[in-house]
């Protein structure tokens, strides 16, 4: 193995070419850093990219994107490479969200006064728990736009933190180890079972925990971020916008993107990083690429297995003590347009029955292409349903493809109560499950959407971009502040940093 020296000082290998991985990468070799990216996919984005077929273009798993607006993380990021934004439409309501037997939804409006109007009608006497989400958001928004490195892993970490602090930041401090669930039984609301319903589908959408579970301070941006002047956007074209940008911005500046090259190992000299083996997928030749610095936009499950036996125990031990990450089960469709009723949102979230689960179709998370928006010929649309699911069972059992078909007719059916999807509306039908998530994307099991934003996982708690391994940073939705482009590309933005500084 080549001593880091050899390399000239600088060079950066990235492990995954998701959104968190290409905007490390871009904004390294803006800053004159060789910059090389390995991804073993056919097109970088990760769980942000996009696939066609017979004319639809479908995104992959994330279909909305925060901080396009003035001052968000991806106007910043775009604006530091010179970049344009991708083109945009705030969505407005954000989400549409319908509760059991209910056939008018909670509209998630991004006008914050229709927003308050629409809470106040929906649940009554919750005006103490959206005021005190308003006040942490405000508080911790702002501490976040100081760019804070949380969790702190040395001195200059430490100082990033500390720069970041204000004193409107303490009133975040009674709720640090504070749970949504813990708040709504404090303020005595817990027995609303709408709100309470409304907020276990929100967070689970954006946590992956319920509000039993997530850390009240990540909840406030989680229900506060889709409302004006920040906001959710709908992309024209698709997701793929993204990574097309980033992309482009990188090999302007003299990185390297390669696809369908696997990096089956990362190597360490005396505790710190000097290189990975790569293995390119359509040869089959592999090599070691050295580097001073390996980003590794992968999940810590991940990491722990591109390390063998060089991760330090304590860090192994505290992945394989996380609980289990979710898996998704996504459905999508190509539709005549006459499938979709007038005036539907772009977004919608559907739950079934109040004593079922979060998941395996009792709950839906809907996606529905706008006219115009490229993602359908004329006079047709896509829909793109997911739920989550456990990713055990889709290894685990001995006829795949029927529990695959069974997942894929319950949520037709499940569908078809609110579009209209008899045969002839139908053009294209197919399938994701966390073995194709897994195939795909690389992440282990297929799991997706990060490790669950409870307590322990979340700011101070989780898990650092700095690693134990010298030079080996951690970038995605393992680390603060947590999953969504917006969130991977602040993971980013904090490691560049760190690296110019060391």
């Amino acid at each position: 193995m080549a001593s880091p020296l050899a390399v000239g000082g600088n060079q950066v290998v990235v492990i995954g070419a998701g959104i968190g991985g290409l905007t490390a990468a871009a904004l390294l070799a803006r800053r004159g850093y060789p910059v090389k990216v390995f991804d073993q996919a056919l097109v970088p984005g990760g769980c942000a990219s996009t696939f066609k077929r017979r004319g639809f273009t479908f995104d992959v798993g994330a279909t909305q994107v925060a901080g396009l607006e003035p001052g968000g993380i991806h106007h910043q990021i775009f604006e530091t490479l010179g970049m344009p934004l991708p083109e945009a439409s705030p969505c407005d309501p954000a989400c549409a969200v319908f509760l059991p037997g209910e056939t008018e939804p909670i509209n998630v409006w991004r006008d914050p006064i229709a927003w308050q109007q629409e809470r106040q009608r929906q649940f009554p006497g919750s005006d103490p728990f959206w005021q005190l989400v308003k006040t942490l958001f405000q508080a911790g928004w702002r501490f976040q736009g100081r760019s804070p490195v949380l969790p702190p892993r040395n001195l200059w970490d430490l100082g990033r933190l500390l720069q970041a602090l204000r004193p409107d930041t303490l009133v975040t401090l009674p709720y640090t180890f504070a749970t949504v669930g813990q708040v709504l039984r404090q303020l005595g609301l817990a027995s609303d079972l709408r709100l309470k319903t409304f907020l276990d589908l929100q967070l689970k959408l954006y946590s992956q925990v319920e509000a039993e579970e997530t850390a009240m301070l990540y909840a406030a941006t989680a229900l506060s971020v889709s409302q004006a002047p920040q906001g959710l956007f709908h992309l024209q074209g698709s997701m793929q916008g993204l990574s097309d940008r980033l992309e482009k911005a990188l090999v302007r500046d003299g990185g390297l993107l390669q696809m369908r090259h696997r990096v089956q190992r990362i190597h360490t000299q005396a505790g710190r990083v000097v290189g990975v083996t790569v293995e390119n997928s359509k040869t089959g030749r592999t090599w070691v690429e050295p580097a001073n610095h390996v980003i590794a936009n992968v999940t810590v499950q991940n990491l722990v297995e591109l390390l063998g036996d060089q991760m330090p125990q304590g860090y192994r031990r505290r992945v394989a003590e996380l609980p289990p990450s979710s898996g998704a089960f996504v459905i999508y469709l190509g539709v005549e347009a006459a499938a979709i009723p007038p005036d539907c949102p772009p977004h919608l979230q559907f739950f079934y029955h109040y004593d079922g689960p979060i998941g395996d179709n009792n709950s839906l998370f809907v996606s529905v292409s706008r006219p115009g928006d490229g993602r359908a010929p004329a006079g047709q649309a896509t829909i793109i349903a997911s739920t989550f699911t456990d990713v055990a069972p889709w290894w685990h059992t001995t006829d795949y493809p029927a529990l695959k078909q069974t997942y894929l007719e319950g949520a037709i059916q499940r569908l078809s109560s609110y579009f209209d999807l008899s045969p002839g509306h139908l053009i294209h039908v197919e399938a994701a499950t966390p073995r194709t998530f897994a195939r795909y994307t690389a992440r282990q099991q297929g799991i997706v959407g990060g490790l669950g934003m409870r307590v322990s996982s979340y700011g101070p708690f989780g898990f650092a971009n700095r690693t134990p391994i010298a030079g080996l940073w951690l970038v995605g939705d393992s680390t603060h502040p947590g999953e969504g482009t917006a969130g991977v590309s602040y993971s980013a933005q904090t490691v560049v940093e760190q690296i110019a500084a060391a």
